[in-house]
């Protein structure tokens, strides 16, 4: 005997759905646990940090804000298709998932930064922690930029709300 089938359910999303900042904040917390830990016990055998460790994350964050800038457009003026010249739907998916990527690539460059600079900070009395400390700012604040660059750009790759029957004019069909 199988069990009775449930009826779907009107408000159930299928997909991917939007990056939850709480997540990204729960990944961050766990991230720099464990980097505090690691760096606490082998923090004499890591080398010296440069001022530009983070700087791939500033890198990153300006491709993908320029990114969200575009989609956004050919979202705003409904220029998504299969036609030439028009955002391609896969290329919209694609966007989407590396939006969702980096935003947890950003989230875990704060976990780890933020674990470093906790040590760092505690650390008072080492000369090689005070030399540190500009790069691991460098660094939390590329991360925290990653993260609001990849939660825009997947802002932007929504689809526009559905127009109502008032705005385009139309009356409802027969019933």
């Amino acid at each position: 005997m199988t069990a009775p089938r449930r009826p779907p359910e009107e408000n159930q999303e299928s997909g991917l759905g939007p990056t939850r900042v709480r997540d990204l904040a729960a990944i961050a917390v766990v991230v720099a646990i464990v980097a505090w830990i690691l760096v606490r016990y082998n923090y004499g055998s890591l080398p010296p940090m440069p001022l530009l460790a983070g700087l791939v994350l500033y890198i990153l964050a300006a491709l993908e804000a320029v990114i969200a800038f575009v989609v956004r457009a050919r979202v705003a003026s409904r220029d998504v298709g299969r036609a030439r010249g028009q955002l391609h739907p896969l290329t919209a998916a694609r966007v989407f998932a590396l939006a969702k990527s980096s935003a947890i690539l950003g989230a875990i460059a704060v976990g780890v930064w933020t674990g470093l600079l906790v040590f760092l900070w505690t650390r008072h009395d080492l000369a090689a922690a005070q030399h540190d400390r500009p790069g691991a700012i460098v660094g939390l604040i590329g991360g925290v930029l990653l993260v609001a660059a990849a939660l825009w750009l997947e802002y932007c790759c929504r689809a526009p709300d559905d127009p109502t029957e008032d705005a385009v004019g139309g009356h409802p069909g027969p019933a």
